[in-house]
């Protein structure tokens, strides 16, 4: 059971949801969610979960943007000032390795920001690395990232596929577009592809224990 509770940053209230130990535990997963959705992404709560099993402190943040009730998020700057605001708080009540994650939006701030804040790896979800019919590329923001960072990929993401490098790797989701969702036709269901995140998500955090 998670619980809830408001920080103040710079860019207004930020929402944090807790979960796990925190005396003895084994490091801290800190999840930020995407442009179009809060914490409660289907991928988000399964990574909460796998970490969790290995008896991480995970906390998902809610944005300041979000919690204002904006339909919009802020720009990049604003995002990351926020989110480093919240992260090394909580990082120094956590022994332990930190690990920056999120979904889409909030995987682009986490590699962002993980330098700044030390952290040993980063979890980036459904990273949204070409929007269609824009024909930029994030790749950059994966690059700069100088930990480890395991990008798990719906292999029908719209947003397109990065590479394996070293340094990254690559788990593919077979059947899965960018919320994780499947169609009918793949003969997968939800909580199969679900677990397959779940189990990308504890590769990465074994290596760090």
């Amino acid at each position: 059971m998670s619980t809830a509770r408001v920080l103040t940053t710079t860019r207004g209230p930020a929402r944090v949801h807790e979960a796990g130990p925190v005396v003895g535990a084994t490091g801290l997963l800190v999840l930020g969610h995407g442009a179009g959705g809060g914490c409660e992404a289907p991928d988000l709560l399964a990574a909460t979960d796998a970490a969790l099993a290995l008896g991480w402190r995970v906390v998902r943040v809610d944005q300041p943007w979000r919690v204002a009730g904006r339909r919009v998020a802020e720009a990049p700057p604003h995002l990351d000032a926020a989110w480093t605001q919240i992260v090394a708080g909580l990082a120094g009540m956590v022994p332990g390795p930190l690990v920056v994650g999120g979904r889409s939006a909030g995987a682009r701030v986490a590699c962002r920001t993980a330098g700044p804040l030390g952290a040993a790896a980063v979890l980036a979800l459904a990273f949204p690395l070409c929007p269609p019919r824009s024909g930029r590329s994030r790749l950059a923001e994966l690059e700069q990232v100088e930990v480890p960072v395991m990008v798990v990929q719906g292999s029908r993401d719209a947003f397109g596929m990065p590479a394996a490098a070293p340094g990254r790797t690559l788990r593919v989701i077979a059947g899965a577009d960018h919320a994780f969702a499947v169609r009918r036709v793949d003969a997968r269901t939800g909580e199969e592809v679900l677990s397959e995140v779940g189990a990308a998500v504890g590769e990465l955090l074994q290596v760090l224990t």
